[in-house]
């Protein structure tokens, strides 16, 4: 006889009628596999968020460096700014044009 079949005979019949037994896992099984699938679902979860995780510190400081050098770049242009102005206010025609003051007497206490 062939594995996992059993036989029945009806009453009255002469002829052999063989069916086959399906297998189905237990409510055990089920649980345990069940278990086994959301540990590595979880497992899958926690390694994306992870990586997230990771990704999202060097964006964090790559955006505090961003910051502090935009800071950097505005007072430089500020200094560059106030030095071209002196140079500019010193040899503009209208500053040219001013007559000099030289102090004429001194205030005594």
């Amino acid at each position: 006889m062939a594995m996992g079949r059993q036989r029945y005979a009806g009453r009255g019949q002469n002829a052999v009628s063989f069916r086959s037994k399906e297998r189905t896992l237990g409510p055990i099984s089920n649980t345990i596999i069940l278990i086994v699938l959301a540990c590595l679902l979880g497992l899958l979860y926690l390694t994306q968020v992870t990586k997230t995780n990771a990704y999202g510190y060097k964006i964090n400081d790559l955006q505090t460096k961003q910051t502090q050098l935009q800071t950097e770049h505005d007072d430089l242009e500020v200094a560059s700014a106030r030095s071209q102005s002196l140079d500019r206010a010193q040899n503009s025609s209208v500053a040219k044009n001013l007559a000099v003051v030289t102090p004429s007497s001194t205030i005594q206490n």
